[in-house]
């Protein structure tokens, strides 16, 4: 049984630091059109976009959000690793 939590600490730690380096890539953005702009940026597409690009896929398959000038992929994204942060963060060990 302890080894199933310290599975889950890491998981939380996991996504605690994917969903700061979104914030921060959502913040540098606004500054910072291109990934190969910024060295910083590009490491954090590097640590963010696989874990988008399924979403991405997804929302393209079935038209959704098409004609935006916003990527949902990405909100919808942070939401289901909120989310499973807020679950797992609410498991109680023994």
């Amino acid at each position: 049984m302890a080894g199933l939590y310290v599975m889950i600490k890491f998981v939380i730690i996991f996504l605690d630091i994917v969903l700061l380096a979104m914030l921060v890539r959502a913040i540098l953005s606004w500054f910072f059109h291109g990934e190969g702009e910024s060295p910083l940026l590009h490491l954090l597409y590097i640590l963010t976009e696989p874990l988008i690009i399924p979403v991405r896929a997804l929302c393209q398959r079935f038209g959704w959000f098409q004609g935006l000038p916003v990527d949902m992929s990405f909100f919808i994204t942070t939401l289901i690793l909120s989310l499973i942060n807020l679950i797992l963060s609410g498991i109680s060990p023994l």
